[in-house]
């Protein structure tokens, strides 16, 4: 996947919360921290996200970005 973000974390899904459009995943990441992202339910199955899988998180102004290499 091409991006033109530069900020790229590791880290590991601990939770999806699917709605009709939207759902929330929440993610482990290196560190003392924890990040969430709001992304469409589209693409939380197009992703086949699940809590336990490795992503790495784009960061690009107020949005986070998981995908999968």
């Amino acid at each position: 996947m091409k991006h033109g973000a530069r900020n790229e974390i590791k880290a590991k899904v601990k939770s999806v919360k699917n709605g009709d459009i939207m759902s929330l995943v929440k993610f482990d990441v290196v560190g003392p921290a924890q990040m969430a992202s709001v992304i469409t339910t589209e693409s939380v199955k197009e992703l086949s996200l699940k809590a336990g899988d490795e992503v790495y998180l784009l960061v690009k102004a107020v949005h986070v970005l998981p995908y999968k290499k």
